[in-house]
């Protein structure tokens, strides 16, 4: 016994139609997916880039006013508050590196600020060294010397430090455009299906039209 034409003709748009709905239920989880790649990027653009640069501004600072005072000490009435307000900076950068690195870092960002920290605590120490500066020797130019050298390979750590955020904030950019680009496509190939699915629709309404027409005949 042979299958109508008819019924045929409907089996292969229900397979069509399934196919259709799977495709729209399948891009609906893509959809799910490229939006928390979004807000993973934004987060993290903020939260481990923004905000990072913010870190490192303060560090900056914090390092440029100790650069002032090793290198005007002699200006300074009383020399015992220079070391104070040095030990205070060095203070201040060391809780700053701490929250920084509670962030998501990069390998790379984790070499160059276990290096900043390893100066910062083993030869920025101002208590560590002899006087830069008494009233009687004036200044003690080795020993500001080596400390400036340390400070100049701290702010070398920090400026890498700094470009890296430019370059991983780039990636997150690109990625994200990458991400919207896919959605695009996907939002284009799910209109096509619509339009598919309607025309479908209304075939299927029009075969079963004629059929019905053709018994009451």
């Amino acid at each position: 016994m042979k299958t109508p034409k008819s019924l045929t003709n409907k089996l292969k748009a229900a397979i069509i139609l399934t196919f259709l709905l799977l495709v729209i239920f399948g891009k609906n989880i893509l959809d799910r997916k490229s939006f928390n790649e979004l807000e993973e990027s934004f987060v993290s653009v903020y939260e481990d880039r923004l905000v990072v640069e913010s870190y490192i501004f303060t560090i900056s600072e914090n390092l440029f006013r100790i650069k002032l005072l090793v290198n005007h000490c002699w200006e300074e009435g009383d020399y015992s508050h220079v070391i104070e307000d040095i030990e205070k900076y060095e203070e201040n950068i060391l809780k700053t590196v701490e929250t920084f690195e509670k962030t998501n870092l990069t390998r790379s960002e984790d070499e160059f600020l276990k290096d900043f920290r390893r100066i910062i605590e083993s030869n920025l120490r101002i208590a560590d060294y002899e006087l830069l500066y008494s009233e009687e020797e004036g200044i003690n130019e080795k020993q500001v010397h080596i400390y400036n050298g340390y400070i100049e390979r701290a702010i070398q750590d920090l400026e890498k430090l700094s470009m890296i955020q430019l370059e991983e904030g780039h990636k997150l950019a690109v990625n994200s455009e990458k991400v919207v680009t896919r959605s695009r496509i996907w939002a284009q190939f799910e209109i096509a299906a619509l339009v598919i699915l309607l025309l479908i629709i209304y075939l299927l309404i029009y075969t079963s039209r004629n059929i019905k027409s053709e018994l009451i005949d």
